[in-house]
């Protein structure tokens, strides 16, 4: 079975959690804001199921840096931002290079990374089932 995209996002919306976001910025995380604070998890899980590369970009408030922003880019040239929908109005995204991902598994935040890939794949596999 093919994965798209779309598909990827419902996973991801029915597994992002403020268990899954980075710990220093879980108060910020809720239901009605479910990608923020989840992209470096979810572009390192991304990759493991579509593979490709992994940006990164700054992220900006009033031309000041306040922190850093991951996606995918597909072997195809395609990008692929799941949580490019977590900003705020004030915030702006800016550049994007490709970096290489820490072999086996993030040093950071690796509990979030694996709780957040178990979730995913444990939700593919089920839907596989159907």
């Amino acid at each position: 079975m093919e994965i798209t995209v779309d598909d990827l996002r419902r996973h991801f919306l029915a597994a992002w959690g403020a268990d899954t976001c980075y710990p220093d910025m879980s108060s910020e995380w809720s239901p009605e804001n479910p990608s923020r604070d989840q992209c470096g998890m979810t572009a390192l899980v991304v990759q493991d199921i579509l593979g490709g590369d992994l940006i990164l970009a700054e992220v900006h408030v009033g031309g000041v840096q306040i922190g850093h922003h991951y996606w995918n880019r597909l072997a195809d040239g395609s990008d692929v931002d799941l949580t490019s929908d977590q900003f705020r109005p004030d915030e702006e995204v800016v550049g994007g290079k490709v970096v290489i991902r820490p072999p086996d598994a993030p040093r950071y935040h690796r509990q979030q990374y694996e709780r957040l890939r178990g979730r995913v794949l444990q939700s593919l596999a089920a839907t596989s089932e159907d």
